[in-house]
């Protein structure tokens, strides 16, 4: 079946806006440029604008081309439940009581680890933290691990080298820590239900595998950097975050919020309502709460709204592409493909396909989280670490170069750990 104009150009325009993301550096510097025009320049400079800029694109050479009926048909049919529940886990997993509670927790547990303190911590925030996300969903996970990194170890100058290799740790974690359980990692979410994976399943074929590459990519960065590690915490910040402590009360009714959002994922309705409930909670206890990250969220939600859009029209090559190939280098494929696509998308096209041996399935899953933090566009979750971290990178922004290349260590030792054990 020849693909139709519309499926041509979303093909281009998905390359094109794959592009624009790795050169978001150079609208910045046209902004610094031509200062008439620097809001535009400024605004297709934010990464997370890139692939809802494009989907616009898409969206209206369809109206041109098609019509408007065709266009707005197009659009409907996709499924923003996703964007809308990254959008709503965002905003409440990046409240202070949250993060307090997170933070209460992961420092209960290092009085256990036998490190100092700080170095306690860090491992944590790059290990537990990315396991619970198998709980409490994988983007929730980001946001209380890159606040937390943000708060604890970004918070004082350090060499742009560790700044990378904790993201890239993070991203890698994170995409296969989710694996413990058959409702967290959006790419297992894709499949479970048709391919009937329970979470007993996916403890036991995927689960303690991920958690030993978790534990291993968690333990190797800190050893590595514990020097700069260790001078990132110091005693005045401890006073400042023990008073800025929410009480008790209002960490349990967040973790009541943000469990029903959990509970409710595929079901926008619901969780929309309970983050807007949350929200006038937040209004009503000031007192308890800095303000709540709905920029972030907002930009991120719209960064995965443009990919659905977008990814919409990839289809026609995609399943085809890895229908061809046997489930040794589907493995391989799905990692290297997860780069350039969203792996959630990835997995779904793989539900679509009647016959599929239990060994392809296996590497179509394994691969697509494997290769998961690669790319700020690989998994949904890595929006929400890349707004809330960027800015504490050089300039403003994590150059995708460098992100790719300090994620390549961690992603071996998820192949490993998928391929060997």
């Amino acid at each position: 079946m020849n693909p139709t104009t519309v499926q041509i150009a979303g093909a281009l325009l998905f390359v094109v806006a794959l592009v624009h993301t790795f050169s978001t550096t150079l609208f910045q510097k046209l902004a610094h440029r031509y200062p008439n025009h620097e809001g535009g320049f400024h605004l297709l400079g934010e990464v997370e604008v890139v692939f809802g800029f494009w989907a616009l694109v898409l969206v209206l050479f369809t109206v041109a081309v098609e019509g408007t009926k065709p266009a707005t048909d197009y659009v409907d049919s996709r499924n923003f439940t996703e964007p809308l529940f990254v959008f709503a886990i965002m905003v409440i997993a990046g409240s202070r009581p949250i993060l307090n509670l997170a933070t209460l927790l992961v420092t209960t547990v290092a009085r256990l680890v036998p490190l100092p303190t700080s170095l306690a911590v860090y491992f944590l925030a790059l290990s537990m933290i990315p396991l619970m996300g198998s709980l409490v969903t994988e983007p929730a996970a980001m946001t209380l691990a890159a606040l937390m990194l943000r708060s604890r170890v970004f918070n004082v100058e350090l060499p742009e080298r560790v700044k990378y290799a904790t993201i890239g740790v993070l991203f890698v974690n994170v995409s296969i820590g989710g694996t413990l359980t058959s409702f967290a990692a959006p790419p297992v979410l894709m499949v479970s239900a048709k391919w009937g994976w329970d979470s007993a399943f996916m403890l036991s074929h995927f689960g303690w595998k991920a958690a030993l590459a978790v534990v291993f990519n968690a333990a190797v960065v800190t050893l590595l950097f514990a020097r700069y590690i260790l001078r990132a915490r110091n005693p005045a910040d401890e006073q400042v975050a023990k008073a800025n402590r929410s009480p008790i009360s209002a960490m349990l009714i967040s973790a009541l919020f943000l469990l029903g959002v959990v509970v409710f994922a595929h079901h926008a309705a619901v969780f929309m309502g309970l983050l807007l409930f949350f929200i006038g909670y937040s209004a009503a206890y000031q007192r308890h709460h800095d303000p709540l990250i709905l920029r972030e969220a907002l930009l991120v939600a719209f960064f995965l709204a443009g990919l659905v859009v977008l990814g919409g029209q990839q289809q026609w090559w995609l399943q085809p592409l890895l229908t061809s190939m046997s489930p040794q280098a589907v493995y391989y494929g799905a990692t290297a493909l997860t780069a350039v696509t969203d792996n959630a998308a990835l997995t779904y096209l793989g539900s679509l396909v009647e016959g599929l041996s239990d060994e392809f399935k296996y590497s179509l899953v394994s691969g697509a989280v494997t290769g998961g933090g690669l790319t700020v566009i690989a998994n949904a979750p890595n929006p929400a670490g890349f707004s809330i971290l960027r800015g504490s990178f050089a300039a403003g922004s994590i150059h995708a170069a460098w992100l790719f290349l300090a994620a390549l260590g961690p992603t071996v030792v998820a192949i490993a750990a998928f391929r060997l054990l």
